[in-house]
């Protein structure tokens, strides 16, 4: 509901009705409400990035490896193109400040990751960070276009690209 709503449009009677729970069970499971579902699954989302993408490119002994396996992971994780970025939609809403520390960590953990593992491919320290960074917002960028366009082949077009700047020949 926070992906297809945003926070501020996910009610709880839209909630209940796509879980099939009510709402004192939901507020049995989630004692803070809606701002306590929201934490959680920006949580979930941060552990899952965490495994699959900013530790390989952190810990990945080929750099070259940690980040085709980001690619890939990244791939998959936004269905290729047909599921858009939660904590985008969370960085972009009203709620942006509430829940800041989440947003911003997210994204500044996989910048740093990524422009850590570029630097040992082989890219100078500067060119590392700003390509990571122009990354990030080609990822972000694409996914957007791919909604808007209807079309998910945008984002596997971007990604391609995006791969392939982040190549050293």
């Amino acid at each position: 509901m926070f992906r297809t709503h945003g926070y501020e449009g996910a009610s709880l009677t839209l909630i209940t009705a796509a879980t099939g729970l009510g709402k004192g069970s939901l507020y049995h499971l989630f004692p803070g409400g809606k701002a306590q579902m929201a934490r959680d699954v920006l949580t979930e989302i941060d552990r899952w990035f965490e495994r699959e993408v900013f530790a390989p490119l952190r810990d990945s002994a080929d750099a070259q490896a940690g980040i085709a396996h980001m690619f890939k992971a990244t791939d998959a994780y936004f269905r290729s193109g047909r599921r858009v970025c939660l904590v985008g939609v969370f960085a972009l809403g009203a709620a942006r400040d509430e829940f800041t520390d989440a947003v911003q960590g997210y994204f500044e953990r996989w910048r740093e990751a990524l422009a850590a593992a570029l630097r040992r491919a082989g890219h100078a320290r500067g060119a590392a960070a700003e390509l990571a960074e122009d990354i990030l917002a080609g990822i972000q960028g694409a996914l957007v276009l791919a909604r808007a366009a209807n079309d998910p082949k945008v984002f596997s077009r971007a990604l391609a690209r995006l791969k392939r700047r982040a190549t050293i020949p």
